[in-house]
Parts: C-alpha cells; sequence; structure tokens
C-alpha cells in the first residue's frame, strides 16, 4: 500500500511538474487570461513559446527565463494599467534572461511610466522582432545587456529617448522606425549613454536629437545584417524641428560604415546645430559614407579638441558653415574618387585661429572659405 501510494504521489508530482512547463501555451487575454501569471508558472529552463492573443492590460515582467519566445498575433497587445501600485518602470520588463524572443507585440504606456519596453540585468541575446511602442521612451536597454531589435517601430509621444543603450549594453538595430507626433517636447531618436548601437536600415523622423551619443559611447553604421531590407540610415526632418542630425559628445565616436543620409536638420541661426556636432573630445569617422543636404544650421561643426575624418562624402546646400573647425579641433580629408563635395554652403570651409581643416586638395566644388589653418593635403610635409 505504502509502495502504491508512492506512485501516485510521484505521478501527480511529475503531472504538475509537466503541466507548469507547457511548452507551447495560448494566452487569450481578451478572454480574461493573465500573460504574466502565465510566465509565473512556466519552467524558467526549458525552451517554450507563449502566443498572446487580445489586448492584456498589465504590466508583464520576464525574469530569469532561458529560451523564451512570446509570439503575439495581429492585434495583440500589452496595455499599461490605470494604476501602478508597485511602481513597475517598464509594461513589458525582460531581466536576467538569456535567448528572449518577443514578436509582433505592441506595447502602449502613457507618461507616468518611464519607458514602455526595458531589458536589463545582464539578459543576453534578447531579440524584439516586429514590435511596436507606443508613449513613453520606447526600449531602454541597460546593465551590460545585449539586444536585437528588428523592425522596431517606436512612437515616442512621452519621455526623452526612442531607443536608448546605457551600462556598456550593445544594441543591433535592423531597420524600423523612430518617430514622434507633432509637440513641444525635446526628445532623441536613439540615445547611446556609455552603450554600444550599430545599425543599418533605419529611419529616425523629426527628433530633435536624432542620434544622441555621450558618455563613451558609440554608433556604428554597418552592413551587417544580409536579410535587412536596407543599409542606409534616413533623419529627415519634414517639421523643421531638429537641432542635430548627430551629436556626439564626451569621448564618443560615430563611425559610418554604410550611408548615413541626413536632411533638413539644425536651426536657422546655426550655432552649434545642424547635421553632426562632435565636441569634447569626441570623433567622428565618416568615410564617403556622410550625406547632408540642406541644413539649416552647420553641415559637421566640429568643437573642443575633437576630431571628424571624411573621404568622399557630400556636404552641400547648408545655411550657415559646410566643414567647420572650432576650440582646438581638427578636420581630415582624405584622397578618395570622388572627391569629398563641399558645395554651395553659407561658408564652405571655417576654422577657428586655434583649429584646423587638412586635406583641401581632397575636396571639390568649394567657392567660400574662411580657415586659415587650411592644408592643402593631409599632412605638413613630412621628413
Amino acid at each position: 500500500m505504502l509502495r502504491s501510494f508512492g506512485l501516485i504521489l510521484g505521478s501527480l508530482l511529475l503531472a504538475s511538474i509537466c503541466a507548469s512547463a507547457l511548452p507551447s501555451p495560448t494566452v487569450d487575454c481578451d478572454a480574461g487570461q493573465s500573460l504574466n501569471s502565465t510566465l509565473a508558472k512556466m519552467s524558467k529552463f526549458s525552451p517554450a513559446t507563449v502566443t498572446v492573443k487580445g489586448i492584456c492590460t498589465e504590466f508583464v515582467l520576464v525574469q530569469g527565463f532561458d529560451g523564451l519566445t512570446l509570439n503575439g498575433l495581429p492585434g495583440a497587445t500589452l496595455q499599461q494599467p490605470a494604476t501602478n501600485p508597485q511602481s513597475n518602470s517598464y509594461v513589458l520588463s525582460i531581466r536576467a534572461s538569456k535567448s528572449v524572443t518577443v514578436s509582433g507585440l505592441t506595447v502602449r504606456s502613457d507618461s507616468s511610466i518611464f519607458s514602455s519596453i526595458g531589458i536589463s540585468g545582464g539578459s543576453t541575446n534578447i531579440r524584439l522582432q516586429d514590435v511596436s511602442t507606443d508613449g513613453s521612451w520606447g526600449i531602454v536597454v541597460s546593465e551590460a545587456c545585449q539586444v536585437w531589435l528588428v523592425r522596431v517601430n517606436v512612437n515616442l509621444a512621452f519621455g526623452f529617448a526612442g531607443i536608448s543603450a546605457f551600462d556598456k549594453s550593445d544594441v543591433h538595430i535592423v531597420d524600423g522606425l523612430l518617430h514622434r507626433p507633432s509637440n513641444g517636447n525635446f526628445v532623441a531618436g536613439i540615445l547611446a549613454g556609455s552603450g554600444h548601437v550599430t545599425m543599418q536600415g533605419m529611419t529616425i523622423r523629426d527628433m530633435q536629437q536624432s542620434i544622441n551619443i555621450n558618455g563613451n559611447g558609440s554608433v556604428d553604421l554597418v552592413n551587417f545584417d544580409p536579410s535587412a531590407a536596407d543599409t542606409d540610415v534616413i533623419i529627415d526632418n519634414p517639421a523643421g524641428t531638429n537641432f542635430n542630425g548627430a551629436i556626439v559628445s564626451d569621448g564618443s565616436s560615430l563611425n559610418l560604415g554604410t550611408k548615413l543620409r541626413i536632411s533638413n536638420a539644425g536651426q536657422p541661426w546655426g550655432g552649434d546645430t545642424g547635421g553632426v556636432f562632435v565636441n569634447n573630445g569626441s570623433t567622428l569617422s565618416a568615410g564617403p559614407n556622410l550625406i547632408i543636404s540642406s541644413s539649416q544650421g552647420q553641415g559637421v561643426i566640429v568643437s573642443n579638441d575633437s576630431h571628424a575624418q571624411l573621404a568622399g562624402s557630400s556636404i552641400s546646400g547648408v545655411a550657415h558653415g559646410g566643414l567647420v573647425a572650432v576650440n582646438l579641433s581638427t578636420i581630415g580629408v582624405d584622397f578618395t574618387n570622388p572627391l569629398t563635395n563641399v558645395s554651395g554652403n553659407g561658408v564652405d570651409l571655417f576654422c577657428d585661429s586655434r583649429s584646423q581643416i587638412a586635406g583641401a586638395l581632397n575636396i571639390t566644388n568649394v567657392t567660400i572659405v574662411n580657415c586659415n589653418n587650411l592644408l592643402p593635403g593631409t599632412y605638413e610635409a613630412l621628413p
């Protein structure tokens, strides 16, 4: 009898474990089911796929999972609840997890919360694919995480940045759109603050700072995904509210291995607004891949002990300075075919008395120059 009881108890325990580790449940939030409750009952160490249906009005936590996939059916949405008694920072939070994929979901938040989606706690191999956010901050990646963002669509209604990379996090962005409504908020598309972003095929529209890199952060434009729809990154500003297409500051870097196309950037008064602003010991490595057109401010302005290197890029139709070097800064232009085009600007080349532009022979179509420290070649005469 004791042996039989033990077998029955063991069978019940096994059945319970199997039920809690169901590898492919469907959560129908329109029928009153809860995605968060389902995840809380699942095994975190076995690969599993959860299908999400309907509108889930709840804060969802994915913590400690290895091999989880969340697939949203058409119309599947995570909606921020009206109250937040536990002071959640994100509608969807992925923490201390690895090999997690989220696809086909829309995440909606309001101004009372920090961000729609947060990825933190050293999470690795996290992939958001065909995901849309509408509301606050968009997607925030922090605490040394590794994340792929594929065809994400961020509508930044509140907060500061559409996609953020902090704390040495590494974010790969493939295709997608970052945009904002017509309001008075001062916002950024990409914010890399001590993080690293690799990007291709993204469009960033009507952000005051389309790409903001600071705190020793870096952004690389590279053709790294052959399945991407496009390689170029497009920064366009039809509303005319942009201040900088890209701002690179405080020991940071912007490196262009594929085309960065910036149009209608900056403001009419000029100053340090414009296509690309490199500041405070930072670097721009553009090669032939920077295309700036119709900037209302400057084209490329390099300031405060910073450096920019070009070879075959194009800066044209700029209202103020095409290439501008000030405050102990340098711009170098290497030889390539075709040459770097700097034309049709208010002033094509400008440098102050403590700065230098080198490689004037490698620049074509220049007509207006205000730079006493202009070297014809890449260097002064070498020994």
